[in-house]
């Protein structure tokens, strides 16, 4: 009886049903990519908290500096004035560095990275979706914030308005100085895939060759002293102010040339790391 029950309830050899979803499926695409990362980048706290300390280390310390300088009635000795702001942004290239190395490092250390290459598999369009949302969203900011310190810089000195080319490297070229120096810092965060090391590493590369330079006394180092001073971070970026440290560093618009070539080099190695190597 049990025998003859089971067979009456076993399924036939009938045509097997099929289901098609309702929603349409499809391969993700670099804009599905970009919105991805917008998502991300804009709903975590690290991106409020290191783009606010940017912005107040900027207003701060830019607006702060004129404000003493008008009350102390002192003079820039033919500097210029729109250069109060470099110690600001020297000190927000901190946060950009981190900010830079927690978009992709914060993914590997919680494991999520699995999910977004599972959803993208495409590595180098992950890599470039990451790298274009948050470069852009760096130079908004920083060039917004560096801009609105400009004017305060300005109006409570009372000088005359400088010269259109200054005036865009100290806002635009600073800005994209910055975003340039974020993407190096993803690109050392995916090679290294460690935020702590990958933020200490960028770190070392902003301040050591300066650091380094004071302490090289002897005559036969001079050369190397001297080329490490003009090449350091924030001899670059003082020269996008119309300031230079030495008359032989990088001037004009050079300096944002030359952090370009190491971004792409440390994307270009990321983008080799990403692709032979296991999540």
């Amino acid at each position: 009886m049990t025998t003859s029950a089971h067979r009456q309830q076993a399924p036939g050899p009938g045509p097997v049903a099929s289901y098609t979803s309702p929603i349409p499926i499809r391969p993700a695409t670099f804009s599905d990519a970009i919105a991805s990362e917008w998502t991300k980048i804009r709903s975590v706290r690290s991106t409020v908290w290191t783009l606010g300390v940017l912005i107040a280390l900027m207003l701060t310390i830019g607006v702060g500096a004129a404000l003493l300088m008008s009350s102390a009635e002192t003079e820039l000795a033919g500097e210029p004035v729109l250069s109060l702001g470099f110690f600001g942004v020297l000190l927000g290239s901190i946060c950009v560095i981190t900010l830079g190395v927690l978009t992709i490092g914060s993914e590997y250390g919680t494991g999520m990275i699995r999910a977004t290459l599972t959803a993208c598999p495409s590595r180098g369009r992950v890599l470039a979706a990451k790298s274009v949302v948050f470069s852009a969203l760096t130079f908004v900011v920083t060039t917004v914030t560096a801009a609105v310190v400009a004017w305060f810089q300005l109006l409570i000195l009372d000088v005359a308005m400088p010269s259109a080319d200054l005036w865009l490297r100290s806002t635009a070229g600073v800005g994209l100085f910055m975003a340039l120096l974020g993407l190096l810092s993803v690109g050392v965060g995916a090679i290294v895939r460690h935020t702590a090391g990958s933020v200490t590493i960028m770190i070392g590369v902003v301040l050591l060759p300066l650091v380094a330079s004071l302490f090289m006394f002897a005559d036969s180092l001079r050369t190397l002293q001297r080329f490490l001073v003009d090449y350091s971070v924030p001899s670059q970026l003082s020269s996008l102010y119309g300031v230079t440290m030495t008359s032989t560093g990088p001037s004009g618009w050079t300096p944002v040339a030359l952090m370009a070539g190491l971004a792409a080099v440390a994307l270009g190695g990321a983008y080799l790391a990403l692709s032979r190597r296991d999540v």
